[in-house]
């Protein structure tokens, strides 16, 4: 039942729950979307140096490494900040994860094309947020038929649009 829940549908679920429930049944995203092109690109590219992706259990994590005060940093990269409350989310899911396997970590939200970073810090006030979090995204994604659509300025560059107004 954990395993059900990814970062990535943590992610899209902040943004709409339709697309956590397509995406968890493997539903394949419109591959032309240029946006989704584009954030492939930037993910791919950036941060190469640095780049050490990982995958622990059901998690794919962008970037992790040691800081100076020898303390783990996980990277998640995004395409632009107007989507940083879905990686916020996806990256408290992550070190809420990783704190459960006994990994203390502190996140960092990369957006590389504005070349910025902002801290992510999982708190014990964040942990009750993240675990209710968590079941909500579970009951979306066992729910037998998807959320109904709702408009919203989201709709526009998803790659999942077809599902929905087609």
């Amino acid at each position: 039942m954990d395993n059900l829940v990814t970062g990535s549908i943590v992610a899209a679920f902040v943004a709409c729950p339709r697309q956590a429930w397509l995406m968890a049944r493997q539903m394949t995203p419109d591959e032309e979307n240029v946006f989704v092109a584009i954030g492939k690109y930037i993910h791919e590219t950036s941060y190469s140096k640095e780049r050490k992706e990982i995958v622990v259990e059901n998690m794919r994590i962008d970037l992790i490494c040691r800081s100076e005060n020898d303390f783990t940093l996980v990277g998640e990269i995004k395409k632009s900040s107007r989507t940083m409350e879905n990686g916020r989310m996806q990256l408290l899911f992550y070190l809420y994860r990783l704190r459960n396997m006994g990994i203390h970590a502190e996140g960092e939200l990369l957006f590389p094309k504005e070349r910025r970073r902002e801290k992510v810090i999982l708190t014990e006030e964040e942990i009750p947020r993240v675990e209710k979090l968590i079941q909500e995204v579970k009951n979306t994604i066992l729910m037998p038929n998807p959320p109904p659509p709702v408009k919203s300025h989201r709709c526009s560059p998803c790659a999942y649009r077809e599902f929905c107004w087609a």
